[in-house]
C-alpha cells in the first residue's frame, strides 16, 4: 500500500523489487536533464539506497582484501576484489544515471561524485602497473593505495552532499546520511588497518604460527635482500611509523565525526557512527578467522572519540570556537585513554601471550592532537556553514 501511495502523484504503483523500480525508472525517469532538477521521493530512495548497497560490496571487499594481502602474495583477481569491482560497477552506473538525468544532486555534488569516480578509476590501474614494477606493496599507505581512498572520500562527499540537499527531512534521510558518514569513517580510517592487521601478523610469527604463506614470507624477505625472519617479517607488517597510528585513528577520525555529527543534525550522532564501524568490525573479525584468514586489532577506541565528539557538541553548544576547544580537549584526553586502555587489556587479561589488544602507538601526537584538531575543526565547520548559508 505504501509502494502505491508513493506513485500515485504520477500515476503509478511504486514495484518493491529493485527490478521493478529499475526497469519503473528508466521508463519514466530516464531522459536529459540538468543537475537539480526536482525528482520523486521514491526515485531519491532507490538511487541512495543502491549507493548504500554500492559501498557496502566495496567495503565488504576491501576489508577482505586486508586480510587477503596478509596471507597471500597479490592477486589480480582475487575474490575481494571482485567483490568491490561489483561494487564500482554500480557506482559507474549511478553517476552516469545521476550525470545523464540530473535526478537527485546538484551541480556540485555531481561535479564531487564525477571526480571520485575519475580518481578512483585512475588510481586502480596505477595501483596494478605499480605492483608489477615495484612486486609486493602491502603498506596500506603507498601513492596509489592513497590515491584510491581520496577518490573514495571525494565520491562519498559528493553523495553525501546530494542527499543532504535532496532528501526531505525525516527519519529516513537520518538513517541514510548515518549510513553514508559510517562508510565515510571507514574510508578514512582503512589505512590504519595496516598496523592493525601488522602486529598481529608480526605475533603469530613470533609465536611459530605464522598467518602468511611461506611464499609471501619468501617474496617479502627477497624484496629485502634478507633472510625470512623477524626483521624481514617487521619490514612487511609493520613498516609504519608509531606516531601515525594515534594521530591517524584519534585526530583525523575526529574530525570526520565532527562532520558527520555537524551534518547529520543530531545528538549522539557522532557516537552512533563511530559506534556502527566498529560493530561491523567486531562482526567481520571472527568471520575473517572462521575462514582461516588473519584477523586485526579493532579500534574500540573509537567508540571513545565519537562520545567525545558528541560531548563537545553538548557543552559547546555548537558556539564557534568553544565547541572546537571543547572538542580537542575532549577528544584528546578521552582518545588517547581508551586507545592506552585498549592496549592493556592484552596483558591485563592475556598475560605474556604472543598478541595484542593495540597496534604499539606513540604518545607524543596527543600534543598535535590538542592544538591542531580545534583549528580544523573550527575551520571545516565554519566552510561547511558559510556553504550552508549560501545554498540557502
Amino acid at each position: 500500500m505504501t509502494k502505491a501511495i508513493e506513485g500515485a502523484a504520477e500515476g503509478f504503483a511504486v514495484p518493491r523489487g529493485p527490478i521493478g523500480k529499475t526497469k519503473l525508472f528508466f521508463a519514466t525517469h530516464w531522459e536529459r536533464g540538468v543537475p537539480g532538477r526536482p525528482a520523486p521521493e521514491w526515485v531519491l530512495r532507490f538511487a541512495y539506497g543502491m549507493w548504500l548497497v554500492a559501498f557496502t560490496f566495496k567495503v565488504l571487499g576491501s576489508s577482505w582484501d586486508m586480510s587477503w594481502h596478509f596471507k597471500f602474495i597479490r592477486d589480480d583477481f582475487a575474490p575481494p576484489h571482485l567483490i568491490n569491482t561489483v561494487g564500482t560497477g554500480i557506482v559507474i552506473v549511478l553517476v552516469a544515471i545521476h550525470s545523464y538525468t540530473g535526478l537527485g544532486c546538484d551541480k556540485r555534488s555531481l561535479r564531487l561524485m564525477q571526480a571520485g569516480l575519475a580518481m578512483f578509476l585512475i588510481a586502480a590501474p596505477l595501483d596494478v602497473i605499480n605492483h608489477r614494477i615495484s612486486g609486493l606493496d602491502l603498506t596500506a599507505w603507498s601513492p596509489t593505495h592513497m590515491l584510491l581512498y581520496v577518490g573514495t572520500g571525494v565520491m562519498l562527499a559528493g553523495v553525501i552532499d546530494g542527499w543532504t540537499k535532496s532528501a526531505p527531512p525525516g527519519r529516513v534521510r537520518t538513517l541514510v546520511l548515518t549510513g553514508l558518514w559510517v562508510f565515510f569513517l571507514e574510508n578514512t580510517f582503512f589505512p590504519n588497518g595496516q598496523q592493525e592487521y601488522g602486529i598481529i601478523s608480526l605475533r603469530a610469527w613470533e609465536r611459530g604460527a605464522p598467518e602468511a604463506e611461506p611464499s609471501l614470507l619468501n617474496f617479502a624477505a627477497e624484496q629485502i635482500g634478507h633472510p625470512v625472519d623477524r626483521v624481514a617479517v617487521l619490514h612487511f607488517a609493520m613498516p609504519i611509523a608509531d606516531w601515525v597510528y594515534p594521530l591517524w585513528g584519534v585526530g583525523v577520525s575526529a574530525l570526520v565525526l565532527a562532520l558527520a555529527r555537524h551534518t547529520i543534525g543530531r545528538a549522539w550522532a557522532a557516537t552512533a557512527v563511530a559506534g556502527a564501524y566498529v560493530a561491523y568490525r567486531a562482526i567481520i573479525w571472527p568471520l575473517l578467522v572462521v575462514g582461516t584468514f588473519p584477523a586485526s586489532a579493532i579500534p574500540f577506541y573509537l567508540l571513545a572519540v565519537g562520545l567525545a565528539v558528541d560531548l563537545a557538541f553538548r557543552v559547546g553548544r555548537s558556539h564557534r570556537v568553544l565547541t572546537p576547544l571543547t572538542g580537542g580537549l575532549l577528544v584528546t584526553a578521552f582518545g588517547y585513554g581508551a586507545l592506552w586502555l585498549q592496549s592493556q587489556l592484552r596483558p591485563w587479561l592475556l598475560g605474556d601471550a604472543h598478541t595484542e589488544s593495540a597496534p604499539p602507538f606513540a604518545y607524543w601526537p596527543a600534543l598535535v592532537v590538542l592544538a591542531g584538531l580545534p583549528v580544523l575543526w573550527w575551520v571545516l565547520t565554519r566552510v561547511r556553514t558559510h556553504r550552508e548559508v549560501a545554498v540557502s
